[in-house]
């Protein structure tokens, strides 16, 4: 802003510029900037990056089909690896995507990387609950704690001074 300000002065902008330890082509940008926009067109932006390949009605599909797991008789699997997903995505959208790539769009998608563990559909609940152990009920703790009677005595005693060092 004060390269601005020396600018908006009538200092030449390469005067301006080394005053302030910038470059003249940079100050220049920033100029045309604040021309257009304002203070507010000096403020950083986000580059805004390549296209997305999927569209955001594809991300969303996509979404609801990860959250609703995988059928075993449809995709042949029974929890979802990236892999499992790039084959997906591209028998659905016809986008080739890398597992990385597959990965990181779950990631911004809002998919941790630590799953459920899969269950076995032939599964018996009934089974499974009787499995369990139980545990017994909570016990009191063993040695209760205690109080020192008097807190401000909490060390221990002193032993007196030998003989031999009191002189």
């Amino acid at each position: 802003m004060l390269a601005l300000a020396l600018v908006l002065d009538g200092r030449p902008r390469s005067e301006a510029a080394q005053a302030c330890g910038m470059d003249r082509q940079t100050l220049r940008d920033w100029v045309h900037r604040f021309n257009t926009e304002g203070l507010a067109g000096l403020s950083d932006r986000k580059a805004p990056g390549p296209t997305p390949r999927l569209s955001t009605e594809q991300q969303a599909d996509l979404a609801a089909l990860v959250r609703s797991g995988p059928d075993l008789a449809e995709h042949g699997v029974v929890r979802w690896r990236r892999a499992d997903l790039s084959r997906v995505i591209k028998a659905r959208y016809g986008v080739h995507l890398a597992e990385r790539s597959v990965g990181t769009l779950l990631t911004r998608l809002g998919f941790a990387r630590i799953s459920v563990r899969p269950h076995n559909p032939a599964q018996d609940p009934a089974a499974i609950q009787a499995y369990k152990k139980t545990l017994p009920p909570s016990s009191p703790q063993p040695f209760p704690t205690t109080q020192p009677a008097n807190p401000s005595s909490s060390g221990g005693r002193t032993r007196p001074a030998s003989a031999s060092k009191a002189h």
